[in-house]
């Protein structure tokens, strides 16, 4: 009987130390690279000492213009502006009292547009952006292979008058279906509306003509668009679009230490569902892919406005590296608007080529480069607004050398939620960025 109890006793004992393993077995292991993470408020600190650093810099002087540096160039470069709907009316009606002159004295009538081929760009390193140079082609009506972009052209100018007479706005879209038969593809009304902002020497938007809302923007932040205030901390997931018209938007207010750009709509979303902007104050901002007019001159306003230091996240390609280029440096299609459109000094944050090793990234998870790919990797190699970079340098040759490519989705292979709770902490921490 004794024996009996005493084996209950060790079984009830046995069963115990089981239950235990097993809870064991079953806690959540720790993410890669976890353990290496600092307290929040340890890189907080971090983070806001270099913000304060970006907003007092020791040298305040007033940022270079092309004007102030035009005389040590060796071409002429042109520079479009801002102007009122008034201001481009009268540049309309004085341009085409002249075309009218010409024809009345048997000249008949032609454009002279300034050249945006990409022979005629011209990066500065002083400005840290490409610029167009002052070279301009003649659009004759009489000539054959130019007189349908010579009507498209009238045609453009003639819609951009009534809208200066109204005081619209309307989209590119709008534009294109007002004579489909003409413009016969988007295309083609969209590059002739850049050349009209060239030859008017004004920027697209003060044309009245806007791209659809494309970018959005949540976390720290808030400001007024058209007299309406928005806090984008209670936009939901999906967060604000961001206003096509630029002059709607002002009084920004924030207490973000950092703005946040990502490339990506997939990855925008699972930070603002993480609430990543609340644990690391900051404003997150996608135009979901390829950046739209709007959401570059967002940002440049951001950043003049609040001072803050803006950090990329990019897939790790050669094209990820492309748009966040035409964030910083202006792309060569709108180089005669760069002034407004590039945002100064964004730091390159990830994905980059290196950190596909550093963070032990799978290879089932890593793309092969295409022929394209690497053939665009090797031509960014060749852009001055690269080399000035050696890091950039750096992390692209090592991307062509493997020829190995990466989204940021490959860091879901540690868990959904690895990019918001280790990767970006660890980056802040360590200030790991080009």
């Amino acid at each position: 009987m004794a024996d009996k109890r005493k084996r209950r006793r060790v079984s009830r004992h046995d069963d115990s130390d089981s239950d235990a393993e097993s809870s064991h077995d079953l806690a959540p292991k720790p993410l890669p690279f976890q353990k290496r993470l600092k307290p929040d408020a340890v890189i907080l600190a971090s983070v806001k000492k270099f913000t304060e650093s970006i907003q007092n810099p020791p040298d305040s002087r007033k940022p270079l213009s092309l004007v102030d540096i035009s005389p040590s160039l060796s071409s002429t470069c042109r520079e479009v502006t801002d102007l009122s709907l008034s201001s481009v009316q009268s540049a309309i009606e004085t341009l085409v009292i002249s075309l009218t002159k010409s024809i009345l004295s048997g000249n008949g009538f032609s454009f002279l547009v300034p050249s945006r081929s990409s022979s005629n760009h011209l990066y500065i390193p002083e400005l840290d952006r490409i610029v167009l140079r002052d070279k301009a082609s003649l659009r004759p009506f009489s000539s054959v292979s130019s007189v349908r972009k010579t009507t498209i052209t009238t045609r453009i100018l003639s819609l951009v008058h009534q809208l200066c007479l109204k005081n619209i706005h309307v989209t590119k879209r709008d534009l294109f279906y007002t004579d489909v038969k003409l413009f016969q593809d988007q295309s083609q009304s969209d590059a002739v509306l850049d050349d009209v902002s060239c030859l008017l020497g004004c920027t697209r938007s003060s044309l009245n003509v806007i791209a659809a809302e494309k970018g959005v923007v949540v976390g720290r932040l808030i400001f007024s668009d058209n007299g309406d205030m928005i806090d984008c901390t209670k936009m939901g997931i999906g967060g604000k679009a961001i206003p096509p018209n630029i002059d709607r938007v002002g009084d920004m207010q924030s207490d973000a230490l950092f703005v946040l750009l990502v490339e990506k709509d997939a990855a925008y979303i699972r930070l603002a569902e993480d609430r990543f902007y609340n644990r690391f104050p900051c404003i997150i901002i996608t135009a979901k892919g390829q950046p739209d007019v709007a959401t570059r001159l967002f940002m440049r306003k951001l950043k003049l406005e609040l001072k803050l230091p803006v950090l990329a996240l990019v897939d790790s390609d050669p094209y990820g590296l492309k748009i966040l280029s035409v964030y910083g440096c202006g792309s060569k299609n709108m180089s005669y608007d760069s002034a407004n459109l590039t945002t100064p000094d964004i730091k390159w944050l990830g994905i980059r080529p290196s950190d596909l090793d550093k963070y032990k990234i799978p290879e089932q998870c890593r793309l092969p480069m295409s022929e394209q790919d690497i053939k665009t990797g090797k031509d960014l190699l060749e852009e001055d607004f690269v080399k000035k970079n050696p890091g950039w340098v750096q992390e692209l040759e090592l991307m062509v050398k493997t020829k190995q490519k990466a989204e940021i989705q490959a860091l879901s292979t540690f868990g959904f939620q690895y990019l918001s709770e280790v990767y970006l902490p660890l980056k802040l921490q360590q200030q790991d960025w080009l």
